[in-house]
């Protein structure tokens, strides 16, 4: 019986945030269903700071909220959080923790984890930029849209902090500018038309 053998072609949701982020995931989790088939992968954008997300978090989800380390499984119906320290990858459906590649000036943990997943998930993926300061994620997302993926800014006047998601929406490559419950509510039509639609080429931009 293989209790832990998981198809690799789910969606995978990387959620990207610093400053004022926390408000942003849980106005997110707390709208989002547990039983979608996605994974959430939140990436905040903390250099040195230790996170507390994976004890805060679980009050707004039902979904199992794990703090990741080395070769933990992709699971769906899971919300995952980065380590400080840490540049997140993936490969063979497994997350896999480098040390940070940039120790010095603004992180760009984001950017490296969209970048992976582009190159190495095969299911739909689904990139979230909320608040927070700089521009972590802004570089990565018209490769995930040429993947066939979707990107989503959290719009301007919700977040608390608006330099990321305004980085974000400067690329030309983002597809919703929605608040963190409209999102949530994307995020739940996006997964469930996952089954009968192929990767790319759809018209979901508008």
């Amino acid at each position: 019986m293989k209790a832990k053998s998981f198809a690799k072609d789910f969606p995978v949701v990387c959620v990207g945030g610093s400053a004022g982020g926390l408000d942003a995931y849980t106005r997110l989790l707390t709208h989002l269903p547990a039983d979608m088939g996605v994974a959430i992968v939140i990436v905040n954008h903390l250099r040195s700071v230790a996170t507390h997300l994976h004890e805060i978090l679980p009050r707004y989800t039902q979904m199992p909220v794990e703090l990741i380390t080395e070769k933990l499984l992709i699971e769906p119906n899971h919300v995952f959080i980065i380590p400080e320290q840490r540049d997140l990858h993936v490969l063979d459906g497994e997350f896999r923790l480098k040390p940070i590649s940039k120790p010095r000036g603004w992180p760009d943990v984001i950017t490296v984890f969209l970048r992976s997943l582009t190159q190495n998930w095969d299911g739909k993926l689904i990139a979230v930029i909320v608040s927070g300061y700089d521009g972590d994620g802004a570089a990565a997302l018209c490769g995930i849209r040429e993947v066939g993926g979707i990107t989503i800014a959290q719009k301007l006047d919700t977040a608390g902090q608006p330099d990321m998601p305004e980085s974000a929406i400067a690329t030309g490559c983002i597809d919703f500018v929605l608040s963190p419950e409209n999102i949530a509510q994307q995020i739940v039509r996006i997964a469930a038309r996952v089954p009968g639609e192929g990767n790319a080429n759809s018209p979901e931009g508008k």
